[in-house]
């Protein structure tokens, strides 16, 4: 019991540690209006286990800290992109077991949507001089492109590879 508990903390602790520095090393990508955060294709771990999402929402967290202390992210993005990670990533675990020819695309689908509508509220509503649904609409089409290919496809692409090669088993057995 104990083993399966510090395995479980290990386990989150490295894919949120993953997540930050894949985040921090991308930073001109991952932070701002235009954004491309690779490391949300991490998110669709929580199709192989919660730890996934576990590590996947205390990483955001922690990038979302330090991008604050860098001036990359206002303090908003703390709350607002950690909750739309935490999100997406708990309706991709609900959607872990619907695939399409094997392949976890469903579970790609919340965090492009999530991420589009919280974090293109969260732009608009911080980043411009008024809410209009124009500049909403725009903030959330450049968040949700933004999130196709680490969700879409290297997400889905890293769980099919993890899966195959089995070592989801490996990883999160037992956790």
């Amino acid at each position: 019991m104990r083993e399966t508990k510090l395995r479980t903390l290990v386990l989150t602790a490295m894919v949120a540690a993953l997540y930050t520095a894949v985040s921090l090393a991308l930073a001109p990508l991952s932070f701002g209006i235009v954004q491309i955060r690779f490391s949300e294709a991490l998110g669709l771990l929580a199709v192989l286990s919660p730890i996934g999402a576990y590590g996947v929402i205390l990483g955001c967290l922690l990038t979302n800290l330090i991008g604050v202390m860098m001036g990359t992210t206002l303090a908003p993005d703390v709350i607002f992109g950690t909750l739309a990670t935490a999100i997406a990533a708990g309706m991709s675990y609900q959607l872990r077991g619907v695939r399409i020819k094997g392949l976890a695309l469903p579970s790609s689908i919340p965090p492009i949507l999530v991420n589009a509508g919280i974090v293109g509220l969260e732009l608009t509503y911080f980043y411009s001089d008024g809410f209009t649904m124009e500049i909403f609409l725009i903030n959330a089409l450049s968040v949700g492109l933004g999130q196709v290919i680490p969700c879409a496809v290297l997400g889905v692409l890293l769980v099919y590879v993890l899966e195959k090669s089995t070592l989801s088993n490996r990883l999160f057995a037992g956790a």
